[in-house]
C-alpha cells in the first residue's frame, strides 16, 4: 500500500472513529434512559420504543466498531483478513483491544437482536445489552489509546 494510501485510509479511520464517537454517546444516553425504566410486569409503548432504540444503537455502534474501525486498522497494519473471532484474538494480543471474549459475546448478542423480532424477547434482553454496553466502550477505549500512540486519531 502507497504512503497516499495509508493517508487516505487514515482519513476515513478518523471520520468513522467520529461517526463511532456519536453513535457510542446516544447508546450511552439510551442505556441511561432504559435503566430508569427498569424491570416491571408491564411496558408502556414509550418504553418498548425506548428498548428498541437501544438494542438498535447497539448494534450499530458494535458494528461501526468492529466492521469500519478495526477493518481499517487491519489494513493500516497490513495483517491479512481473517476470521472474526481470529481477528479478535490477535487484536487483544496488539493491545487494539482489551478481551477478545468480550467482543465475541458482543457479537454474538448483536447477532441474536437481529434476528429476534418478538417484542418481549428483546425486553428480555436489555439487561444484558446495558452490561455489554459497558464492555463496548471498555473496549473502544482501549483501541482510542492504540489509534493515538500512532496518531491515527487525535484525542
Amino acid at each position: 500500500m502507497t504512503n497516499h494510501n495509508n493517508q487516505l485510509l487514515v482519513q476515513m479511520l478518523q471520520s468513522e472513529w467520529l461517526l463511532l464517537q456519536a453513535s457510542l454517546e446516544t447508546l450511552i444516553q439510551s442505556v441511561i434512559k432504559c435503566k430508569a425504566i427498569g424491570i416491571k410486569p408491564e411496558y408502556s409503548f414509550e418504553e418498548q420504543e425506548s428498548f428498541d432504540s437501544l438494542t438498535s444503537k447497539f448494534n450499530r455502534t458494535s458494528d461501526l466498531f468492529t466492521q469500519k474501525i478495526i477493518r481499517s486498522i487491519w489494513m493500516l497494519l497490513h495483517e491479512p483478513f481473517v476470521p472474526f473471532i481470529d481477528m479478535m484474538n490477535i487484536g487483544e494480543k496488539i493491545k487494539i483491544l482489551s478481551s477478545s471474549d468480550q467482543m465475541i459475546g458482543i457479537r454474538d448478542m448483536r447477532n441474536q437482536i437481529a434476528h429476534e423480532y418478538i417484542p418481549e424477547v428483546i425486553r428480555d434482553l436489555v439487561p444484558e445489552v446495558i452490561e455489554l454496553t459497558l464492555q463496548l466502550s471498555e473496549n473502544i477505549t482501549c483501541c482510542r489509546d492504540f489509534l493515538a500512540e500512532r496518531k491515527w486519531i487525535t484525542t
